[in-house]
């Protein structure tokens, strides 16, 4: 086949795909003399804009790289509505704006971007695009439409993942803040769910009750791990149910270690190499330290650390009374986290009280009573207030009074 053909021609042809529609509307009419001059008053405009987006509308270079990612954006978007089909693509040419089919492709690149990259909780931001993306969304703008396919293929794979952790979770009262707060991966999320439904049970695990239902598993299945039933939620969305298969089976092939009952469930889940971090439970120390040590004394020593100031005592009973882990030291973000939960689950200040008389020593307990009360009588209404810039409110008041870093 000479390179003069037709079909040879058509396999090295370089050009943007907005360049070859353009040219294939106007050869067959789709696009008209008055559109072109349309164009051609569009273009600089939209040259401008996108200069002045990306760095400096008064720079020659800057103008002539604003002209080539003009370029690939319509041509992003063009290849992409119309499959690759010309004389749709030319239509779309005839019927929007240049601007707006521009607008199209960066809308694409956009949503990409804001899409999590790892299943990971904790390690990808949620809130969609922001300014500080605008570098990132400065590359994609250059890059080919098959880039944009593979990557929003990657992507979308852990998205799906990530939801139908989100989703498994959610049915068993854990919300995307404490997923995060927790920092597990979605597979280990989903795997753990999976368990529970096995297990009949209805809510998400601490370590105490995931440990009663691995040793309740392990007495009903333990002599036969291929007859545990692990099934799929009939309610779980069709878009999610690739990825929630993909981890029953890596459940079901985990069995006969999980059933194995010569294997202490804290030794495999918690310290086995290949199982450290596969599956995932609440954490909830204030249960773990009733179920394990019983004694008031060593249960206080071990959840405070040994640390008796008030920042460190208020900070505890903060937690205790929204129902939340008990720590004696916030970051930043898990206290807007903690007033995030106060406001939507209730703040219980009656729990710190009740725990300070079952954990504290008896001879500090009158004085830890009376500091919480003073501490509630000031921030109440702040922790539970729905003002607009009450979170604002609620976290310096929560630098000042406890320990937040």
């Amino acid at each position: 086949m000479s390179l003069s053909s037709p079909s040879a021609v058509s396999l090295y042809d370089a050009r943007p795909f907005f360049e070859k529609a353009l040219q294939h509307g106007v050869r067959s009419g789709i696009i008209g003399p008055e559109k072109i001059e349309a164009m051609r008053a569009e273009g600089p405009k939209g040259m401008v804009q996108i200069a002045r987006y990306f760095g400096n509308e008064f720079l020659r270079p800057e103008l002539e790289k604003a002209r080539d990612r003009m370029v690939n954006l319509i041509s992003l978007h063009l290849e992409s509505t119309s499959g690759g089909d010309l004389k749709q693509a030319a239509e779309s040419l005839r019927d929007f704006s240049l601007l707006s089919r521009s607008k199209g492709g960066s809308d694409m690149l956009k949503a990409l971007i804001a899409m999590p990259q790892n299943s990971h909780f904790g390690m990808n931001e949620r809130g969609g695009f922001r300014d500080e993306h605008i570098p990132l969304l400065a590359k994609w703008s250059l890059r080919s439409l098959a880039d944009y396919q593979a990557e929003l293929a990657r992507r979308s794979q852990v998205a799906h993942v990530v939801n139908a952790a989100l989703w498994m979770a959610g049915e068993l009262g854990v919300d995307a803040d404490e997923l995060e707060e927790a920092g597990k991966d979605a597979d280990a999320v989903i795997r753990t769910a999976l368990l529970v439904m096995a297990a009949g049970r209805t809510e998400m695990p601490d370590w105490v009750a995931f440990e009663k239902m691995i040793a309740l598993l392990r007495k009903k299945h333990g002599a036969a791990p291929a007859a545990m039933t692990v099934a799929i939620p009939k309610k779980l969305p069709a878009q999610l149910q690739a990825a929630v298969e993909a981890a029953r089976q890596s459940v079901m092939a985990d069995a006969p270690k999980i059933l194995d009952a010569t294997v202490p469930v804290r030794s495999l889940f918690d310290r086995s190499p290949a199982f450290m971090g596969r599956y995932f439970w609440v954490d909830d120390g204030l249960n773990e330290i009733d179920h394990h040590d019983r004694a008031a004394s060593a249960a206080w020593n071990k959840v405070t650390g040994g640390n008796a100031d008030d920042g460190s005592l208020l900070t505890l009973f903060l937690c205790v009374a929204a129902a939340a882990p008990p720590k004696t030291m916030l970051t930043e973000k898990s206290a807007a986290t903690l007033v995030r939960k106060i406001r939507k689950s209730g703040f219980m200040p009656a729990l710190a009280h009740q725990y300070i008389a079952d954990h504290a020593p008896v001879q500090h307990q009158d004085a830890y009573a009376s500091l919480w009360e003073a501490f509630v009588d000031e921030a109440q209404a702040t922790l539970e207030s729905d003002a607009v810039h009450s979170l604002n409110d609620a976290l310096a008041l929560l630098r000042r009074e406890c320990h937040v870093q």
